[in-house]
């Protein structure tokens, strides 16, 4: 028990870095932050794999990693909104068992399905701050709410399709990745 313990710990930690590594590697860069990058793809990964507890505590940890080497702060709430809690959102992904579906159809749609919910938590958070903390970024004669939504879902619904196709591919081809071996069944909740 302690040994698999030790297993998905080091797990989250692997995790962790490469979400943290691939959020470097940008796609596409928003002027007031956000970005499109790979860094919900071994997040969410780990969510499928260990659980809604191991997924929530990887995006806590690379939230927290993209503060403290590249974070833009103007509030502590601000701070947690748009770092460790976007990112721990992330994780619920986690709440989606991919081993309940036998149909491989049936696995993919559950998936984006777990990854939507994803997704929707961290675009509550970054829509949260940006009403709260960015209001002055808003258009003259524009709704902040609508600014805040419009300027948050210009880059989060690109990086849940392209980690949705990833993921999709990874589960298609190796299924392994997403699923524990028998002997390592434990969960880490």
């Amino acid at each position: 028990m302690q040994n698999q313990r030790l297993l998905i710990m080091l797990e989250v930690a692997i995790m962790s870095a490469l979400a943290y590594v691939l959020s470097t590697i940008t796609l596409w860069k928003m002027p007031q932050g956000g970005s499109v990058s790979l860094v919900m793809v071994p997040i969410a990964l780990m969510a499928y794999r260990r659980g809604l507890l191991a997924g929530l505590v990887t995006g806590v940890i690379v939230g927290e990693l993209n503060h403290l080497l590249d974070g833009y702060v103007v509030h502590p709430v601000q701070l947690l909104l748009d770092y460790p809690v976007a990112f721990m959102a992330l994780g619920l992904a986690g709440v989606v068992r991919l081993s309940r579906f036998e149909e491989s159809s049936k696995r993919i749609t559950a998936l984006w399905g777990g990854l939507l919910l994803g997704v929707v938590g961290r675009l509550v958070c970054h829509f949260t701050s940006g009403v709260v903390w960015f209001a002055e970024y808003a258009p003259e004669g524009t709704p902040v709410a609508l600014y805040s939504f419009v300027y948050n879902i210009t880059y989060l619904l690109p990086e849940m399709i392209i980690t949705g196709i990833v993921l999709t591919l990874i589960l298609t081809r190796a299924p392994q990745l997403f699923f524990v071996a028998k002997a390592n069944v434990r969960r880490f909740s």
